[in-house]
């Protein structure tokens, strides 16, 4: 042992004298008078054995051999290269999971360094001053955690500015909605239905299972959800890894159909592959400076699955204010990689902004946009995205001129019985817009539709916000105990009393509209409502009116000469019915029910061309004739 400590310690010789430090004592004499020296002590450091206590584990391991000593160092530096490949973390230092491997990997030189300055009679003070090595990235650790801190002078304006949101205008901005295109289900009634479909597969159930992505999209304008197949466990894994994946399914979130699509080219690239072909590894080692966020599975136009990797940045200190910078697309069948700048990002990818993330984002602003300190004392404005009775975030997805939308009510943190407004985030390129709208929130109006319902049990799905006619509505399913979509369901957000409900989706809207024309909603926009209502333009004579009073509104049920129709004209807001008689010639505009047609308002005769008061002499001057004939 002496001669293996003294060849150590020579090793430093050369070193301490380049860093200009002084060896101990005998540095400048002969070796072998550090050997004896140590010789009584039992090795090379000098008698630290003879004190009566029992050696720790530093000293432990510095008692041994060389070769053991670089057996340890060889073994740790393979376990720490294996579990990099195996956890593949980001080789990022705004990352706080690479950091935690970089606070581990300090904590080994501490150690070594330790264990080196027990053998090194000569140049242990030299190690131990080494030690500032490991504490210096320890303390850049602490200052850049510090530094990202909302409380660090200007930091709160940053934090309030990642995510840059303007004001809309709600009937304008959101285009009138058109119920083929509305997603009636939720993720969980997709799933359901996704499970179904794998069910009429056989040979696909006992070798695969559904993931748990249902990531939704839009996908040749419709509105779906789409997950891929995974291995059902590892002995699957092993007897199908060489032909791979053969399908995904896809769900209409509109008509609740559900297929698994076969494909030509295999999925290669996935969760449920363990080694090399798993996605998260394959992408993060092709990638290794990239700090990816949450992925999704999507389809391009031609039906190839693609994984889409979100890159992350971080704009405050080390790690806060996180956005998204790039985005790396996977080919699912073929591991093929594509890396785009947000800002290029192509047209059919629908999720580079993770929702978490979004909330996250617009939360921070809601918090900041006065400061730190008023986020904690005065609270003044202070706005976040409404809560559920659970405690989560809620949020749900619009699809809107090919993008897919992030939705969620805005609430005060003070009074959060009622939202403020709303927002709805573009997915893709993160833009976003504010809609102060006050109402009711989502968990409200969630339990106003369950109340409708509520001798059949069923529970409400979080909404969808809807432009319906120019209002802001509310739209869920009403679901079983089984997970089936039973009923439908509408809600003002401004007034939420006016509730509707329909066991389909045209049956809901009738009442809905009814509702509204009731209660002068309609009215009061005129015209513009009916436009934007889609209400069609009805003219002709009047063969039958019957009047009825329903939930304690008067409505005047209208049918026309060579029409079959009937048209419900709810009071007061179309008030002017009451002139109507048998055979007067009307016009009127109207949106198409499953039983009736709702009159969303109706035109002045003296607004016409004349035909109608044309008509109306006709008639005047009839009935004189009647009467002269009966005199």
């Amino acid at each position: 042992m002496p001669q293996g400590n003294d060849r150590y310690d020579s090793v430093f010789d050369a070193f301490a004298r380049a860093a200009g430090v002084p060896g101990s004592a005998g540095a400048a004499g002969a070796t072998g008078a550090g050997g004896a020296a140590g010789a009584p002590g039992g090795h090379g450091g000098g008698g630290r054995g003879g004190d009566g206590h029992g050696p720790g584990i530093l000293e432990v391991i510095a008692s041994w051999s060389r070769k053991a000593l670089v057996v340890l160092l060889v073994v740790t530096v393979v376990a720490l290269a294996a579990a990099y490949w195996w956890f593949h973390p980001a080789l990022n230092l705004q990352s706080p999971r690479v950091w935690g491997w970089v606070l581990g990997i300090c904590a080994i030189v501490a150690i070594a360094l330790l264990v080196m300055s027990l053998r090194s009679s000569r140049h242990g003070k030299l190690l131990r001053r080494l030690l500032v090595v490991p504490g210096s990235v320890v303390a850049a650790f602490l200052l850049g955690a510090l530094l990202s801190m909302p409380f660090v002078p200007g930091n709160a304006e940053r934090y309030a500015n990642v995510l840059q949101t303007t004001d809309g205008d709600f009937a304008s901005d959101i285009e009138q909605v058109d119920y083929s295109e509305v997603p009636v289900i939720d993720r969980d009634s997709a799933a359901l239905l996704g499970s179904r479909a794998m069910g009429s597969i056989p040979e696909y159930v006992s070798q695969f299972e559904i993931s748990d992505a249902y990531s939704q999209i839009n996908y040749h304008g419709r509105p779906v959800r789409v997950s891929p197949l995974t291995y059902a466990d590892l002995f699957k894994w092993l007897s199908n890894r060489d032909e791979g994946i053969p399908a995904y399914v896809l769900v209409d979130m509109a008509t609740q159909e559900a297929q698994v699509v076969k494909l030509d080219q295999p999925i290669k690239y996935s969760e449920s592959e363990p080694l090399a072909r798993n996605v998260d590894r394959y992408v993060q080692l092709r990638y290794p400076g990239y700090l990816f966020d949450q992925k999704s599975f999507e389809l391009d136009e031609e039906g190839t699955p693609w994984w889409v990797f979100p890159v992350q940045s971080r704009k405050i200190g080390l790690f806060g204010g996180t956005t998204i910078s790039r985005v790396v697309l996977v080919n699912a069948c073929t591991g093929e990689t594509a890396d785009y700048a947000i800002a290029d990002c192509p047209e059919w990818v629908d999720r580079a902004y993770p929702a978490d993330l979004i909330v996250q984002q617009y939360n921070w602003s809601g918090a900041y946009q006065d400061g730190w300190l008023n986020s904690w004392l005065g609270q003044r404005g202070v706005v976040s995205i409404t809560r559920g009775t659970d405690g989560q975030y809620g949020y749900n997805y619009l699809a809107q001129d090919g993008d897919i939308y992030l939705y969620s009510g805005v609430s005060s943190v003070t009074a959060d019985s009622s939202n403020v407004g709303f927002i709805l985030v573009n997915q893709r390129t993160g833009q976003s817009r504010y809609y102060p709208v006050a109402g009711a929130t989502e968990e409200s109006a969630m339990s106003s539709a369950e109340g409708q319902v509520q001798h059949l049990g069923y529970q409400a799905t979080y909404p969808l916000l809807l432009n319906v006619a120019g209002q802001p509505t509310y739209f869920m399913a009403l679901k079983d105990a089984a997970g089936l979509v039973k009923m439908y369901a509408m809600i003002n957000v401004e007034k939420y009393q006016t509730v509707a409900t329909g066991s389909t989706v045209a049956e809901c809207q009738e009442a809905y509209l009814a509702q509204l024309s009731s209660s002068g909603a309609l009215g009061e926009q005129g015209g513009d409502a009916s436009a934007q209502a889609g209400a069609e333009r009805v003219e002709g004579r009047v063969r039958t009116i019957a009047q009825a009073v329903v939930d304690g509104n008067s409505h005047f049920y209208v049918t026309l000469e060579g029409d079959g129709r009937i048209f419900d004209f709810a009071l007061p807001a179309q008030l002017g019915v009451v002139r109507f008689c048998v055979g007067d010639q009307v016009a009127f505009s109207c949106t198409s029910g499953q039983s009736t047609c709702t009159v969303t308002s109706i035109e002045d005769p003296a607004a016409g061309d004349g035909a109608g008061a044309g008509a109306d002499a006709a008639g005047a001057g009839d009935a004189g004739a009647a009467a002269g004939a009966e005199g």
